[in-house]
């Protein structure tokens, strides 16, 4: 059991509970602000909202990008716990901008500097290569699926507890939720800090983050609208409800983890990638006609986005960098990661 369960799951669940906390803050946040500039306006409210989490999304996203080659150097020479610190510090960086924005008389836009800091720092994507990174290498080959599954299964587990904590947490009180996220983030940073240690096999982290970078940023944006959503009419959702929905999005893990189980030996790695992206585009059909509670509810519940394919991705670009042994160039990650059917994807896929 000591070879599956390693040092990199804790911070992953603390991690998550963390900014499953911060993130029901700022949603709720920037939500009743939008509420106020628009005299109570739900649907001006919910659009000046969206319009703010996507520029929002989109300045970490390029923030994010253009920290790769700076960042990849530096795990090249320290490891990929870099990634982890790296990123976590940026977190905790870009929480005290909301706590700035709560206390003192700023604009709602200044909060794109906590986007920036976070994207500047690595944000989500960083983090995530670095989870990939030493969970990969701190198990044994025939084992690596099993291992980055149970990461992904905890990742749920946190997100379920903080989905469901969060609304409540906030009924307290917007400050306390807002504490509660720095001090548990910041308790993540100290565990990544102190408590992980860098596994020493030749790999070139760069790749893998790349990798991880590209399907991350397929990911996000969609969500962050349609928490959005959720507090206006026709569902009309309080703190409460919002963190119940929060955690059915995060208990898509949980049924990946089972579905990876029982349907990897069956179907390998790309049809299971294939079915995670289907289950996905019927998720947000369903989720587009909503107008009830159990309709989306419904939705998450078909929804089963396999984390195989970050699993896939993660083997494949650990395979690669083992041949290589020297950071890759960005155009042909980006070019093997899109391209399934490249001759030397197919190659590596089958010495996996």
């Amino acid at each position: 059991m000591g070879a599956i369960l390693t040092l990199v799951e804790p911070v992953v669940v603390i991690n998550k509970l963390g900014t499953s906390f911060f993130d029901m803050a700022l949603t709720q946040t920037v939500y009743n602000q939008s509420l106020k500039a628009t005299a109570g306006n739900s649907d001006r409210a919910q659009a000046l909202s969206s319009r703010f989490i996507l520029i929002q999304s989109v300045l970490s996203s390029v923030a994010a990008m253009l920290s790769i080659i700076p960042l990849s150097r530096m795990a090249d020479r320290h490891g990929p716990k870099v990634f982890l610190v790296a990123s976590q510090m940026g977190s905790v960086l870009g929480m005290f901008t909301l706590v700035i924005f709560m206390y003192c008389e700023v604009p709602l836009e200044f909060l794109y500097l906590g986007s920036l800091l976070h994207g500047l720092s690595g944000g989500g994507p960083m983090f995530w290569a670095g989870v990939a990174a030493l969970a990969s290498l701190s198990s044994e080959q025939g084992k690596r699926t099993l291992k980055l599954n149970i990461v992904d299964f905890c990742f749920g587990v946190a997100g379920v507890v903080g989905g469901l904590l969060s609304g409540y947490l906030y009924q307290m009180g917007p400050s306390v939720l807002l504490l509660t996220a720095i001090l548990v983030s910041v308790v993540a940073l100290l565990y990544s800090v102190f408590a992980l240690t860098d596994s020493r096999r030749s790999l070139s982290e760069s790749m893998l983050m790349s990798a991880m970078m590209l399907f991350i940023l397929g990911m996000v944006g969609a969500e962050n609208v349609l928490q959005l959503y959720l507090l206006k009419p026709p569902l009309s959702w309080d703190s409460i409800w919002a963190g119940y929905g929060r955690a059915a999005t995060s208990a898509m893990y949980l049924s990946s983890f089972i579905g990876v189980l029982g349907l990897f030996k069956v179907l390998g790695d790309t049809a299971l990638t294939l079915l995670g992206i289907v289950s996905n585009c019927t998720e947000m059909a369903i989720m587009a006609f909503t107008v009830e509670s159990w309709v989306y509810f419904l939705g998450e519940f078909l929804q089963n986005r396999i984390p195989e394919a970050q699993n896939l991705l993660a083997r494949i670009f650990i395979k690669v960098a083992q041949f290589s042994g020297k950071t890759a160039d960005l155009a042909t990650l980006i070019i093997i990661a899109l391209s399934q059917e490249h001759k030397s994807t197919r190659m590596i896929c089958s010495q996996i």
